[in-house]
């Protein structure tokens, strides 16, 4: 059987300020790190636990962060539309575009902007989204 493996080059993400009317894509991205799902396990061992064993229940699930290198332009529509989103301190809408159209959108709250420049390589950002809800996929 041929593999159905795909390249991640065409993937895109987007973020929407106006409750996903409209949404601005960041550009010149190098690489990102979706949401995860981590489940959280609690113990739920009792006085009556079969052969003193430890026993676990499964609890909430945690969809972690969306985490996103891209290539640093100042005044870029895309570091205001940053910018925008770290001065409004709400969540916002954001979409990840898989090159097999596949998308996840979630509401994620952006935790961190951290451009890096240094004087003999281009610059860089790193943007961290925690996602807070469930994401959902079409």
């Amino acid at each position: 059987m041929a593999t159905a493996a795909i390249i991640g080059a065409g993937t895109t993400f987007e973020v929407s300020t106006d409750g996903g009317s409209t949404y601005v894509r960041l550009a010149e991205i190098n690489s990102i790190t979706p949401p995860s799902d981590n489940l959280d396990i609690i113990d739920a061992t009792n006085m009556d636990s079969p052969n003193r064993t430890r026993e676990y229940i499964t609890g909430f699930n945690d969809p972690g962060e969306c985490s996103l290198e891209m290539n640093f332009i100042p005044g870029s529509a895309g570091d205001q539309k940053i910018i925008q989103v770290r001065d409004g301190r709400v969540a916002v809408y954001c979409r990840l575009t898989y090159p097999n159209a596949v998308v996840w959108t979630f509401l994620g709250i952006l935790t961190s902007y951290v451009p890096s420049i240094a004087p003999d390589g281009k610059m860089s950002a790193t943007v961290t989204f925690k996602v807070t809800g469930s994401y959902t996929v079409s």
